[in-house]
C-alpha cells in the first residue's frame, strides 16, 4: 500500500531551486571565514551562518507582500532613504575612513546599502505610472536621472565610490529595460567620457584617484596602494586548480591579504579551494541570475518585470564588481561578495532582492498583481 507524503503548502511554494544553492554558498562562505579566522567560528563565521536563516525569513515574509504595498512604499521609502543618507553626513559613524553608518542602538545601519534595491523600486514604480507614449520624451529621462543622481551624489560624499556605482548601475538597467532610446545611452556614454576626467580631478578623493592609477599599474606601488590587488592576485594564482587545502592558505593566515574576510574573501577562498571552488561560486550566482531573469520574463505586468529584473541586476552588480576587483580587472572600491563576505548589511540587501523576486514570482503565479 503506497503512502502519500504531504508537504505544507507554504514550504512547497518556496523557490527551493535558488534557496538551496544560496544555503550551500553561505555555508561555504562560513567555512572560508572559519579558516580566515585561524580555525575559529568567531568573530566572523558564526555570525555569517546565523544571519542567513534570519534574513531568509525576512525574504520569505517579503515574498508574501502584495504588489500594491510595494507601489505605495516606493516613494516614501525613497525619500526616507535619502533623508537617512543626509543624516549619515550629519551624525553618521566613521569607520575605515568613510562615514557610512547610522547607530540605531541595536545595530549599525548602512542606508546606502538599502538604496541599491530602493533605486530599483522607485524607478520601477515611476515607469509603471508613466504613459508609454511619454517614455521616449524628456519626461522619461529627466525625472529618472534626478532620482538616480540624488542618492548617488550623497553616497559619493561619504565617500563610497563602489556603492554609488552600484546605485547608478541598478538605475541604468531599469532605464534600459523601460525602453528608452538607445541613442540616449550613447549620448550618456559620450558625456561620461567627457565628464570622467573632470570627475577624476575635481570630485574624487586622493585615495580614490590612487586606486584608479594602481588599477592601471598595480606594480608601480606593490607595498603601498597597490598592495591589495597584488596580494589578491598572488592568493588566487597560488591556489591553482584544486587549491592548497582547507585551512592552508598562507596569504590570509599570515596577514598578507588585507580584508580577507570581507572584500577579498574570494581570494581567500581561491587560495584554499582553487579554481574548482571559484567555479562553484560562479555556478551558484549563475543559477540565481537565471532564476531572477526567468521570473522577470514571466512577470504579469510592467512594474513586476522591471522590479524583478532590477533586483537580479543588483545582485549581479555586487558579484561582477567584487570578482573583477579581486582579480585586478577593476579598481578596489569596497564591494563585498554576496553570501560569502562577512557583513550583515550586504546579506540583508541581497536577501531583500531575493525576497522581492520571490514576491514577483508569487504575483505571476496567483495572477493578483492588479488586485493585491
Amino acid at each position: 500500500m503506497s503512502q502519500r507524503f504531504f508537504i505544507p503548502r507554504l514550504i512547497a511554494a518556496q523557490p527551493w531551486q535558488v534557496i538551496l544553492p544560496l544555503l550551500a554558498l553561505t555555508l561555504f562562505g562560513g567555512a572560508v571565514l572559519y579558516s580566515a579566522a585561524g580555525g575559529h567560528m568567531r568573530p566572523w563565521a558564526l555570525m555569517h551562518v546565523l544571519r542567513f536563516p534570519i534574513f531568509l525569513a525576512l525574504a520569505m515574509g517579503l515574498a508574501r507582500v502584495p504588489a500594491a504595498w510595494f507601489k505605495r512604499v516606493a516613494l516614501p521609502g525613497y525619500v526616507g532613504l535619502c533623508i537617512s543618507l543626509v543624516l549619515v553626513e550629519a551624525i553618521g559613524r566613521i569607520g575605515g575612513g568613510s562615514q557610512r553608518w547610522l547607530n540605531l542602538g541595536f545595530m549599525q545601519l548602512q542606508p546606502s546599502e538599502l538604496m541599491k534595491p530602493g533605486i530599483v523600486l522607485i524607478l520601477a514604480w515611476f515607469y509603471s505610472r508613466l504613459p508609454p507614449s511619454e517614455i521616449r520624451t524628456w519626461r522619461g529621462i529627466v525625472p529618472a536621472g534626478a532620482l538616480i543622481g540624488i542618492p548617488a551624489v550623497l553616497v559619493m560624499l561619504q565617500p563610497d565610490l563602489g556603492t554609488a556605482l552600484a546605485i547608478v548601475f541598478g538605475g541604468l538597467v531599469i532605464l534600459f529595460l523601460s525602453g528608452l532610446p538607445l541613442i540616449w545611452f550613447g549620448g550618456g556614454a559620450a558625456a561620461a567620457a567627457v565628464g570622467g576626467p573632470l570627475a577624476y580631478f575635481f570630485l574624487l578623493h586622493d585615495y580614490q584617484r590612487n586606486r584608479i592609477l594602481i588599477f592601471l599599474d598595480p606594480e608601480s606601488d606593490p607595498l603601498g596602494t597597490g598592495y591589495h590587488i597584488t596580494q589578491s592576485k598572488i592568493a588566487i594564482g597560488s591556489g591553482g586548480l584544486f587549491g592548497k587545502g582547507f585551512g592552508n592558505g598562507s596569504q590570509s593566515h599570515l596577514d598578507y591579504l588585507p580584508e580577507s574576510h570581507t572584500d577579498f574573501v574570494f581570494a581567500t577562498m581561491s587560495e584554499e579551494w582553487g579554481m574548482l571552488g571559484g567555479l562553484f561560486v560562479l555556478v551558484v550566482f549563475g543559477l540565481v541570475l537565471r532564476w531572477g531573469l526567468r521570473v522577470a520574463s514571466r512577470a504579469p505586468d510592467r512594474f513586476s518585470k522591471l522590479l524583478a529584473a532590477g533586483m537580479a541586476a543588483t545582485i549581479f552588480c555586487y558579484v561582477c564588481i567584487n570578482l573583477m576587483m579581486v582579480m585586478g580587472l577593476a579598481p578596489v572600491v569596497g564591494i563585498p561578495l554576496p553570501f560569502m563576505s562577512h557583513g550583515g548589511s550586504s546579506m540583508m540587501t541581497n536577501m531583500i532582492c531575493i525576497g522581492t523576486i520571490m514576491a514577483v514570482e508569487r504575483w505571476g503565479r496567483t495572477g493578483r498583481v492588479g488586485l493585491s
